[in-house]
């Protein structure tokens, strides 16, 4: 498995997706559509997004 990091690649807004895709092995389409589902919810899904937009380096 990889680092969890944002890549450069793959990204639609900020990679956020995109890199749990990578570190867990999925495609990035499937982690987008779990967390828009996981959004219909009640409960932070896109506030953990944003701490993840900020917290989550970069690939070099």
């Amino acid at each position: 498995m990889s680092r969890l990091a944002r890549p450069r690649h793959h990204r639609v807004i900020a990679g956020v997706c995109a890199g749990i895709a990578e570190r867990f092995g999925l495609t990035p389409w499937t982690v987008r559509i779990i967390f828009v589902l996981s959004c219909l919810l009640p409960g932070p899904q896109f506030l953990v997004y944003l701490a993840l937009w900020l917290l989550l380096p970069q690939e070099p």
